[in-house]
């Protein structure tokens, strides 16, 4: 399918040396013609290390971003797709580096992705056929109270509302965001169109950016669609959601809410 061979998968990394290769390896070995921008944030364990040694092997697949330091999932997701738009990639899928997203769902995300009413495709897991593998039932709990109150407050018509794995069509991400700029580094050649540093549209620093970019979709106007997806809890490394993150997360979401009455 030739629209494939503008697609590229984000993932945002932070300690994820004992996953990325492996994840690396097994989304390039499904053959669709995806490429992978890994945007990492200083990871203490030398994660980037690891993917400049894979890049070797996938020159022009695999790319490299690297950030000063950690500046939050909605930061490195801001910059991930500024970089993607700014090379022209068509379709720009999101998704974790702990393989709780399976690979082998990219390619279902971006059949859907290419009917040419659908704006964002969402790999969900409260919906029919959708399921939780090995969740503690706090962390279970957490989640759903998480999407209702997602779904309370800002009204998106979307089970799923803090998913992480989708996929974007370009005009929908080119419509909501104001491009980011990344720092330039040895293993990213940043375009001219990132030059120069704009404010972005997304505020969110960490994980309400899933709810967030949602939102100012909806808002937009765009075709949201869920597909079911099994996630599974990762099984190396360690979590980075906490009772911090969750009070952060539920704090965007009011603000979020109250800049939507304001704006125009």
């Amino acid at each position: 399918m030739s629209v494939l061979l503008r697609s590229i998968v984000v993932i945002p990394t932070y300690n994820e040396r004992e996953n990325i290769a492996s994840l690396v390896t097994t989304i390039f070995g499904l053959k669709i013609g995806i490429d992978i921008l890994v945007v990492d944030d200083g990871s203490p364990d030398e994660t980037a290390n690891v993917v400049m040694r894979l890049q070797q092997r996938y020159t022009h697949q695999l790319h490299l971003l690297r950030r000063s330091g950690k500046e939050g999932l909605g930061r490195a997701y801001v910059a991930g797709f500024g970089w993607a738009l700014a090379y022209g990639y068509d379709y720009i899928c999101s998704m974790d580096a702990d393989f709780s997203h399976a690979p082998a769902d990219l390619p279902r995300l971006l059949n859907a992705c290419a009917t040419p009413t659908i704006d964002i495709v969402i790999g969900s897991r409260y919906i029919p056929g959708g399921h939780v593998v090995n969740w503690p039932p706090a962390r279970r709990l957490l989640s759903y109270m998480a999407n209702w109150l997602a779904r309370s407050i800002t009204g998106i018509p979307i089970k799923d509302a803090t998913a992480g794995f989708v996929c974007y069509r370009r005009t929908i991400l080119t419509a909501i965001l104001t491009l980011a700029n990344p720092k330039p580094t040895s293993t990213t050649k940043v375009p001219a169109a990132l030059t120069s540093r704009k404010e972005a549209h997304i505020t969110s620093v960490g994980y309400s950016f899933q709810v967030e970019i949602k939102f100012l979709a909806y808002q937009h106007g765009a075709k949201l669609i869920e597909l079911p997806i099994t996630f599974t809890n990762r099984v190396k490394g360690q979590s980075k959601m906490g009772l911090i993150m969750a009070g952060e997360s539920f704090l965007r979401l009011i603000q979020m809410k109250w800049r939507s009455w304001k704006r125009p």
